[in-house]
């Protein structure tokens, strides 16, 4: 694997959803942030490059190995067109970078795993067929012609990498919450619909995600015990949300397959988009909270401290059913917060952790990928969209920002919260 070599910063001490003792010494040194992940060119579309970078969509430390991290992509670069998407690549495959911040301040690409289906074959980013976790979507070439499905497609949202080597990837499609070996192969596919590869499930009621506002985020507790999967926003529930700020947490427990659900209050207006989330112990995590503008335009990009502690557990008392808990009636996505305090159903407690644009100058819009370092400490990733944007009628253009002039690309920053 060629390795790549790239001036950044001395790495940090870490460990994001999984913070284990670490097995490294390396000097603590930010001066040289942000700094920009290598990418190369994926496709050439009318003269537009689509970047092979997407690097972004969910971040991870390794789990014992100080100043390692991985990175994920989502399905691959797409773009608008007849009520579905043009996949301007259809066969990518959703990769994990696994790459190394060294001392002297360089950043080392050491790995890319391409996520694999049950035999080991490489999957795609397509949509998966109906009854299997469809969106309704369907999915066309650059030129327009409609394209198949991928029983086992993904578009991979957030990682945890486990302490056995293994990785967990949680989707928009299903939702599905996939578990990988470390050579990227399937192992298990957890989900709501009954397509598991394994006897355990999602609650029934998170089919119910918007079209490509499936679980953004996951992470692992400290103890390695728990999943905790957030949705990007309000369920449609039961066909749709009347109280749009509202969006679910579930816990998945790895030794039994219990979940519980617990409920998250967005900020509301603009910012409605939850893209990641990460532990700082088995209580208290921090979630992304953001919306669709460039920071430079006056974007949301913040980060929230929550706590579960005494926030009420609202699955229901069936998993399979469809609504999940219902209140006088009324699932949960149809009450106020008024209703629902009413009825003594307590959401998360949330404080504001960091706001990136105001601390960093946050140029990107995706703010997407975080990771806990400790010592309140985050690092934070974008998703540039393997630069490329919808320039109309599903043709790409570059996707400049705004404010620097320059074609987006993957970058890391590292901020202090409070």
């Amino acid at each position: 694997m060629k390795k790549f070599l790239i001036p950044v910063l001395a790495a940090m001490s870490t460990v994001a959803c999984n913070r284990h003792e670490e097995t490294t010494t390396i000097v603590d040194n930010y001066s040289q942030l942000p700094q920009e992940f290598p990418a190369t060119t994926l496709a050439t579309i009318n003269g537009v490059q689509v970047r092979n970078g997407g690097y972004g969509s969910g971040a991870a430390s390794h789990p014992t190995r100080k100043g390692e991290f991985y990175l994920i992509t989502d399905r691959g670069p797409n773009t608008d067109f007849n009520g579905g998407k043009k996949f301007l690549a259809p066969t990518f495959t959703p990769t994990i970078m696994h790459f190394k911040l060294n001392a002297d301040g360089k950043i080392e690409v050491l790995n890319y795993i391409k996520l694999k289906d049950p035999s080991g074959a490489p999957i795609t980013g397509l949509p998966n067929p109906a009854g299997v976790g469809s969106t309704g979507e369907i999915a066309y070439d650059a030129n327009g012609a409609i394209l198949g499905t991928d029983r086992y497609g993904l578009d991979s949202e957030s990682i945890v990498a486990a302490a056995d080597g293994t990785f967990w990837v949680s989707d928009e499609y299903g939702p599905h919450i996939v578990h990988y070996d470390a050579s990227g192969k399937e192992l298990e596919r957890i989900s709501p619909i009954g397509v598991d590869t394994g006897a355990r499930k999602l609650p029934a009621v998170f089919a119910k995600r918007k079209p490509n506002r499936g679980m953004e985020g996951l992470c692992i507790t400290p103890d390695g015990k728990t999943l905790v999967g957030i949705m990007q926003s309000a369920m449609l529930v039961p066909t749709t949300a009347t109280n749009k700020t509202l969006t679910r947490i579930v816990t998945f427990d790895l030794a039994t397959g219990a979940t519980r659900q617990f409920l998250y209050k967005q900020e509301g207006g603009k910012s409605d988009s939850n893209s990641d989330i990460t532990a700082i112990n088995n209580n208290e995590f921090l979630v992304v909270e953001r919306d669709g503008s460039y920071g430079s335009q006056g974007g949301i990009k913040r980060v929230y401290r929550i706590n579960l502690s005494g926030a009420t557990d609202v699955s229901a008392a069936n998993p399979a059913d469809v609504d999940g808990l219902l209140v006088n009636g009324k699932a949960l996505e149809q009450l106020t917060w008024e209703e629902l305090t009413a009825a003594k159903i307590a959401p998360v407690s949330k404080s504001l952790a960091v706001d990136l644009v105001a601390k960093l100058g946050y140029e990107h819009d995706k703010f997407e990928g975080i990771v806990y370092l400790g010592n309140n400490k985050i690092a934070v990733f974008n998703d540039d969209d393997f630069g490329i944007v919808d320039g109309g009628s599903g043709n790409p253009i570059a996707k400049i920002l705004p404010k620097s002039g320059k074609v987006d690309n993957g970058t890391m920053y590292v901020v202090d919260i409070q």
